[in-house]
């Protein structure tokens, strides 16, 4: 093993959103000494956004951890899809996506491997004698899945020295399989805890400072995906915002969680403005990752599709709404799993457009102590898991 070569966090930070931006600042602030390497399947330089320079992995990394993130059901389509800009995105999509073998054979092509699941990393990659880790991973669709992509991440999570997964539906599908793998909550519940004055600061500063002093009796973070593009679901998320503020006197600031293929397009935040009484929503025009945390910190609440939008505000201890995608149907939702797993029942799930105000308005009416022991109590139970597998790494200091 060549100790010169620093361990590898691995995961989709290649691309911009929020959670995903997230996961290699967590891991560093939590292992503090330590020297890392930041790949994912692509090389992107996201510093301009808060992010990394990341770059694709390295030939036989000492030691590897898969950051976090719902790596476990991400195909090489997907994957290869969300690394393009919109545009080739659109024409990718409107090629391939009814011809599965062309789609596959041009994944392979985009991502430089064969792996059908390649944000799932096995041993044979590895050097000799390296540690593999995945911390609090999810696949809440791992049902979806061929035989063939299940078997690929079966053999690389039976290699692992250590495997914890982040909510109840990916433990239910891991148990099935025969893998047993304990629950650890996402790490982004840390992240009042490791970067909370970096978020002060931004929360001093425009953007965030704009929005608090354009809403001084407070406003809600909203944002959703373009899986809410369609009118019906624009009418309800407007109906469903303007009754909340008329009953609680709170603003509205649309934030973009994520600009990857298939996550939040700034044009329907514009559409969704012109839909509610004038004066009570803002666009909030940063991507930055401190930004966007510093928005959601200094907010009311979070009325979010993006789950880590959801994840900042439990850390936070404030209320949260997920909003469930018109399209979801009986599929199993990630952000409804991890509500179910993590926090009180009092606390609403995931709820279609249509469900909003009433969801809001109960989420708004929970004791502050409830949802800041929740935040401290999943903070316990995330160091507790890392505990275990941060000892397989070399000490901090030493020649890794």
């Amino acid at each position: 093993m060549n100790a010169s070569v620093p361990p590898v966090l691995f995961g989709a930070f290649d691309r911009h959103n929020v959670g995903d931006l997230l996961f290699p600042h967590l891991l560093t602030a939590l292992l503090p000494g330590r020297r890392f390497a930041f790949a994912g399947l692509a090389a992107r330089d996201l510093r301009a956004f808060g992010g990394h320079d990341v770059r694709p992995l390295p030939a036989r990394p000492t030691h590897l951890i898969h950051a976090g993130g719902e790596l476990l059901t991400c195909s090489a389509w997907q994957a290869a899809v969300m690394l393009l800009d919109p545009a080739a995105a659109v024409a990718a999509i409107v090629r391939y996506d009814n011809e599965p073998a062309a789609a596959a054979a041009w994944a392979a092509r985009q991502l430089g491997t064969a792996r059908t699941m390649p944000y799932v990393v096995g041993r044979d990659v590895l050097a000799s004698g390296a540690r593999l880790i995945f911390n609090a991973v999810g696949g809440v669709e791992w049902n979806a899945l061929s035989a063939t992509q299940r078997d690929e991440v079966k053999a690389a999570l039976q290699q692992a020295d250590w495997l914890s997964v982040r909510d109840h539906v990916t433990r239910a599908a891991l148990r099935a399989e025969g893998i047993d793998a304990p629950l650890c909550p996402d790490p982004a519940v840390m992240v009042a805890e490791c970067f909370g004055e970096t978020i002060r600061r931004h929360q001093d500063q425009a953007p965030a400072k704009t929005i608090c002093d354009a809403f001084p009796q407070g406003y809600l973070a909203c944002q959703f995906s373009t899986e809410f593009a369609d009118d019906a679901s624009l009418d309800a998320l407007a109906q469903g915002l303007s009754r909340v503020t008329a009953a609680t006197g709170l603003g509205v600031a649309l934030f973009c969680a994520g600009t990857a293929p298939w996550h939040d397009d700034p044009a329907l935040y514009e559409k969704l403005q012109r839909r509610l009484p004038t004066g009570t929503a803002q666009r909030f025009p940063s991507l930055h990752l401190w930004d966007i945390c510093a928005l959601i910190a200094a907010s009311r609440g979070v009325l979010a599709s993006s789950l880590h939008g959801r994840i900042v505000a439990l850390a936070y201890g404030l209320p949260r709404v997920s909003l469930a995608p018109p399209q979801q149907g009986a599929r199993p939702d990630k952000r409804a799993a991890f509500a179910e797993t993590w926090e009180p029942d009092a606390v609403p799930r995931s709820v279609a457009a249509d469900r909003i105000a009433p969801a809001l308005m109960q989420a708004l009416a929970l004791p502050a102590s409830l949802l800041r022991e929740n935040a401290s109590h999943l903070c316990a139970h995330y160091l507790q898991s890392q505990a275990h597998w941060a000892g397989l790494l070399p000490p901090a200091g030493l020649a890794q």
